[in-house]
């Protein structure tokens, strides 16, 4: 596995340089560029423009991995989640034009008097539309696992259920509500077969990390573990590095690294 950061919110208010270097000089792999921040990657770049981010993560040792976006699936409103859908498309465009190699998005929820099978449908129709979009353009879509009620896995897991779409994983969040008898382990086994990426948080809280770890390691995870702290440090350059010690230690201890 890999450390990332993603830019909420311990890097919001960085421009893109900032972050680069502030990331590398860290010992960071990777970052989530997410919408509304300082760095300003956003779909309304030039074609110019996108080259230009482009080539300076090319020049970097840090990955640009993805786009933290925030379009969402659960409206009632059909005209609502058609917006949705083609904002989506907008950021597959940009991650294909500057080199992610995905483009997270979330349910936030589901709306009241509306029966859960229903909002399950829709959001799994926006996905498997964005799946198929972005097929087309070497881009995976991550449903963030997200929002109330639609954050516990089982109703992701359904979710994940009803879009069938092998381009569509989930990003797995280190939320409380995946705790069950202090473990973690019912709740990945049920979300397993989808995770794509997968962000943490406060590494010195009760969530059971070590058992995380160890079960992405079993499960033969090698891709990123990002970064999503909030409230953002005092002293972000600081943080990151206390933060990578963190990491590496739950890394290196865990059960299977061990053995090998």
């Amino acid at each position: 596995m890999l450390l990332g950061c993603v830019t909420y919110n311990l890097l919001k208010d960085w421009d893109l340089e900032t972050i680069i270097r502030n990331l590398e000089e860290a010992g960071y792999d990777a970052v989530e560029l997410r919408t509304g921040h300082k760095h300003d990657v956003e779909p309304s770049l030039t074609s110019e423009q996108r080259k230009e981010v482009a080539a300076r993560f090319q020049r970097s040792k840090v990955r640009l991995l993805s786009y933290g976006s925030t379009c969402e699936f659960e409206s009632p409103d059909a005209d609502e989640r058609r917006r949705q859908v083609e904002l989506g498309k907008q950021w597959v465009e940009l991650a294909h034009d500057t080199g992610a190699w995905g483009v997270k998005v979330r349910p936030n929820g589901m709306p009241a008097g509306v029966p859960q099978e229903t909002t399950v449908q829709n959001i799994a129709a926006g996905l498997r539309e964005l799946g198929d979009y972005g097929q087309r353009y070497g881009v995976e879509i991550w449903m963030e696992v997200h929002g109330p009620t639609t954050q516990n896995p089982p109703v992701s897991a359904a979710i994940m259920k009803a879009t069938k779409h092998d381009n569509v994983g989930v990003c797995w969040n280190s939320n409380p509500t995946d705790v069950v008898d202090g473990s973690v382990k019912p709740s990945f086994l049920l979300l397993k077969q989808w995770i794509r990426n997968v962000h943490i948080n406060d590494l010195s809280n009760s969530y059971p990390w070590r058992e995380l770890f160890t079960l992405l390691r079993d499960s033969g995870y090698e891709r990123y573990t990002l970064a999503e702290v909030d409230p953002p440090s005092k002293e972000p350059e600081r943080f990151l590095r206390y933060y990578r010690a963190l990491w590496a230690e739950l890394n290196r201890t865990c059960p299977k690294h061990e053995e090998e």
